[in-house]
């Protein structure tokens, strides 16, 4: 049976099914944090003031104070041996514990 030539419809048909079908992926796409159009990120975060938290034993009261000391809007607190994620957030604090549940390491990102 011989094919039939591709109409102008049907080549409108599958141009709509292909657009269509990219709007899922669209969803798993990442956009630029920071200011628009600058290409800057968002840093909210200030490392100078957390030195004075480090010894200290971990509490959410403790914890209060360093979001408060560095300007952070969020923490990430990470146990001695933690895995954590590699993607820098300016507004987020990290803080690495030692054994003995005390701080360690308090840093912006």
């Amino acid at each position: 049976m011989p094919s039939k030539p591709i109409t102008r419809e049907d080549f409108s048909m599958r141009s709509l099914m292909i657009a269509l079908g990219m709007v899922p992926l669209s969803a798993c796409m990442t956009t630029p944090s920071g200011h628009p159009g600058t290409g800057e990120p968002v840093m909210a975060c200030n490392n100078e003031a957390l030195e004075q938290f480090v010894g200290q034993p971990a509490s959410q009261e403790l914890g209060g104070r360093m979001l408060a000391a560095s300007g952070a809007r969020m923490i990430r607190w990470v146990p001695k041996g933690g895995v954590v994620t590699m993607d820098f957030r300016g507004d987020r604090l990290t803080i690495g514990l030692d054994d003995a549940n005390r701080v360690e390491t308090a840093r912006c990102g």
